[in-house]
């Protein structure tokens, strides 16, 4: 069984480079870890998907509600699936275009296909917050 957490966090006033630079050393440690997910961020609000080892993404989510960079961390799912949802992603940041009308659109077609449908919903909810 693969664990899955899905949180949201505040994290306001990031630059796109910060934003780029967490990126960056979330894939990094990710490959090392064994974790996979998808990450959006409004210019705001992160909503994360992790998956892994239980151990590992409860390390993990320590660290991020620790992380100054990151107030507010709310945990929307924790639960255990078969098979990864994200297995070729390290961490993948899907991009919120700004024009609202396409968010949904570009969203379905990122999504990976076997994500819960629940799941699904609230990431489309979350980026038509903004």
């Amino acid at each position: 069984m693969i664990s899955q957490y899905v949180y949201i966090s505040t994290a306001q006033g990031l630059s796109r480079e910060e934003v780029e630079a967490i990126l960056a050393v979330c894939a990094r440690n990710n490959v090392a870890q064994k974790v996979t997910g998808l990450l959006l961020y409004n210019g705001r609000n992160f909503l994360q998907l992790l998956e892994g080892a239980k151990d590992t993404l409860d390390r993990l989510m320590q660290n991020i509600e620790a992380d100054p960079r990151h107030a507010g961390v709310a945990i929307l799912h924790k639960g255990e699936v078969d098979d990864r949802v994200c297995p070729d992603w390290a961490m993948k940041r899907i991009a919120i275009t700004e024009a609202i009308e396409q968010r949904q659109q570009r969203l379905e077609e990122e999504l990976p296909n076997l994500i819960n449908p629940a799941i699904r919903k609230v990431v489309l909810n979350f980026a038509m917050l903004n």
